[in-house]
């Protein structure tokens, strides 16, 4: 199969892009995320005959935020826009008259790391996005593995706090509640509070106050030196390493990818991560360790992957 689009529907744009073989994207075209669940699958179609007008496209893939059915066509359930049991394959196959692949998001993303990114030459990883909440996706003997409904590696909401902090999917103590972009701004704000001497350059970036600290101040902080931001991150860290020394008694990978904008840090974020993977990881004086490796796509992967996906049928 020749030349494919992929689709990334995310918070505040859509964008499609048509993908060659060798996951190269040769043109995109971005339009803003509509507030209707209509107007979504809208300005898919215009987004999709926009970027396909110069090329002869053979399919298309779209990354839903959300549960996607074993059959990758229907939506059972997105958080951020008004799907519910949402026949998107139907409905965009019918309007741009090519075969559609709708797939979840970080299942996108973790194939496009594994296709073409940090995943190369692995058969068997485990991909991990540190955003605003937390993903993931599981490619084990080469192949994606979605279970049996299709709503497989929501790893986010694995409970890792027995009636811990409130989650917005409703249950208490999830993974993405101690190891996210918003933990992250949780754990400045408190340390912040708490002991504000030891967070000048972090409160000298917003507004003078906790409150006013965001993700982006705690990066700069962190990189000028600053104790509180440099704690923040470790928290997390220290979070999201135990997370992946479970996963790693769960699936047994030769490697992680750690991607999503926190992981933007580089080493800042990933060497404690490391570091806690190896403290909590059981048996981990005995057993060969699973290498924890940087996304190398950034922001590409999911598009990448949702073409990449569509092409493999």
């Amino acid at each position: 199969m020749g030349l494919t689009i992929g689709v990334d529907i995310g918070g505040t744009k859509i964008a499609a892009g048509v993908v060659d073989e060798e996951g190269t994207i040769l043109e995109t075209y971005k339009v803003p995320t509509p507030p209707t669940a209509d107007g979504v699958t809208d300005a898919i179609c215009a987004a999709v005959s926009e970027v396909s007008s110069n090329h002869t496209i053979e399919a298309v893939g779209i990354g839903a935020a959300g549960y996607v059915d074993d059959k990758r066509a229907t939506v059972l359930f997105a958080p951020n826009i008004n799907w519910r049991h949402e026949p998107l394959k139907d409905k965009v196959e019918q309007r741009i008259g090519l075969p559609v692949v709708v797939e979840n998001d970080a299942n996108c993303a973790a194939w496009g790391e594994y296709r073409f990114g940090a995943g190369q030459g692995h058969e068997d990883v485990i991909c991990i996005t540190l955003g605003t909440g937390l993903g993931g996706g599981i490619i084990i003997g080469n192949k994606l593995r979605r279970g049996r409904f299709g709503v497989a590696a929501e790893f986010g909401h694995i409970r890792v706090v027995p009636d811990g902090l409130l989650c917005g999917c409703g249950s208490q103590g999830c993974w993405e509640q101690y190891a996210s972009g918003r933990a992250l701004v949780r754990y400045a704000k408190q340390r912040a509070n708490a002991t504000p001497e030891n967070a000048a350059v972090l409160l000298s970036l917003g507004d003078g106050t906790p409150d006013g600290i965001e993700g982006k101040h705690i990066s700069e902080a962190a990189r000028a030196g600053d104790l509180v931001a440099i704690d923040s991150f470790r928290e997390l860290a220290r979070w999201a390493g135990a997370g992946l020394a479970d996963l790693a008694s769960l699936f047994d990978p030769s490697a992680f990818i750690v991607g999503g904008g926190v992981s933007d840090e580089g080493d800042l974020v990933l060497d404690p991560i490391r570091k806690s993977f190896k403290r909590w990881l059981i048996g981990g004086a005995w057993r060969p360790h699973a290498q924890v490796l940087a996304a190398q796509l950034g922001g590409k992967a999911g598009l990448v992957g949702a073409a990449d996906l569509a092409r493999q049928g």
